[in-house]
């Protein structure tokens, strides 16, 4: 009971700095148990949400603003003409449900296109090499 208590007001207490004008970035926890790059990234997009963030503003945290907090908004952060090209494609729109953040149709990084189908090839190299 305590910690279910403890949670939602830390879900209220992240909604309040929010409102509050407290710029978010995600990723800040990557060294915790549990807590694994890209995977996590979703499920915090959702308690960001959940928290009181649109979902515009879920991204923003984790594309804008860190690249603010980088110094790199003039290269990256944002999709423009002149910056990196890091780009999630997606089948469904995130602003319509943060969780759509989730179906990843292919990436682009650095200019390099990556299809689901060379995703999923990579998602099993990793997974095959963690077993070793």
């Amino acid at each position: 009971m305590f910690r279910k208590r403890l949670w939602e007001k830390e879900l209220s207490l992240t909604g309040a700095l929010h409102r509050a004008g407290v710029p978010f970035m995600t990723g800040t926890d990557l060294s915790s148990a549990y807590v694994f790059p890209g995977f996590s990234l979703h499920h915090e997009l959702e308690l960001l949400v959940q928290a009181g963030f649109t979902p515009l503003e879920a991204l923003r945290a984790a594309t804008r603003n860190p690249a603010i907090f980088l110094g790199e908004l003039g290269s990256s952060g944002t999709i423009e003409i002149g910056k990196t090209a890091d780009l999630v494609l997606l089948d469904a729109n995130p602003l319509e449900d943060i969780r759509n953040t989730q179906r990843i149709r292919a990436v682009i990084l650095h200019g390099k296109y990556f299809s689901r189908s060379d995703l999923d090839d990579l998602l099993a190299a990793a997974e095959n090499a963690a077993k070793r």
